[in-house]
């Protein structure tokens, strides 16, 4: 059997597994259209994340996880006459081949740029073809509010606003941290708490100015804060120190001690 055909049966033999258990499984059954969203994203996170570890079975299993919450999906919209898997997969092939025409049609695009720069002209004619108003309609609320903070920077730039460079976007986040200060100084919570949204906003566009992603570059930190932490730990723990038990500069000390410990660790 060839890979093609080894790849439709497979997939064919998962599909029909997923509508199985929606059939005969109780806690299946018990699924909505409604609740599949959190397990979608769920394991779309841990795709990342074993991408992020380059941790290649990991891949393998998890891209299969995700492809089972997306053909449940799919089974459970089907079943409430919402979806026609059939015209579902058909119009995602329509899309690809639409945002290709360098591949598929007679135009040209010979560069990564030029692909990018084609594909949004013609998600832009999608969206004006579906009657969206605005550059910024079609963002979807539900997205991590990093990623649609970035989201939302890029296509108001497509639109013809963006600041000039990552420096006007580092002097946009202390003007904001300026008014943070001063609405806590007149003991405006509220008002500070706005003030810090506006500067996460401006923030999470400045990765894209030096050709990084915001949660890319957030998960990372998270990471090393982690591996730091960890060692702060270990350090309190062979000393027989608790961390709950010192005073803020010690922790500092022992921050410190472990920054210069972690390229070791790594």
């Amino acid at each position: 059997m060839s890979d093609k055909l080894r790849e439709g049966h497979e997939f064919a033999r998962l599909l029909a597994i997923v509508r199985e258990l929606r059939e005969r499984c109780p806690w299946d059954r018990e699924q909505t259209l409604a609740g599949t969203g959190k397990f979608l994203i769920e394991e779309a996170y841990e795709v990342a994340d074993a991408i992020e570890q380059e941790d290649s079975q990991a891949i393998v299993e998890e891209l299969g996880d995700l492809l089972v919450q997306v053909l449940l999906a799919a089974v459970i919209a089907q079943q409430h006459n919402a979806l026609d898997s059939a015209r579902m997969l058909q119009l995602a092939a329509d899309k690809l081949v639409r945002r290709h025409p360098h591949v598929y049609a007679d135009a040209e695009a010979h560069t990564s740029n030029e692909v990018i720069t084609q594909w949004n002209r013609i998600k832009n004619d999608e969206r004006k073809a579906r009657g969206f108003g605005s550059a910024l309609d079609g963002i979807a609320a539900s997205l991590p509010a990093l990623t649609r903070a970035q989201k939302l920077g890029a296509r108001a730039r497509q639109a013809g606003m963006d600041w000039a460079d990552i420096h006007q976007v580092l002097a946009q986040v202390r003007e904001e941290m300026d008014e943070v200060e001063g609405a806590l100084a007149q003991g405006d919570d509220d008002g500070a708490a706005s003030e810090l949204g506006d500067m996460l906003l401006a923030l999470a566009n400045a990765p894209r100015f030096i050709g990084h992603d915001a949660e890319e570059v957030l998960r990372r930190s998270c990471n090393k804060f982690i591996g730091r932490f960890q060692l702060v730990e270990q350090l309190a723990h062979r000393r027989g120190l608790k961390l709950d038990r010192m005073t803020p500069a010690e922790v500092d000390s022992l921050w410190k001690e472990a920054k210069k410990l972690e390229p070791a660790a790594k």
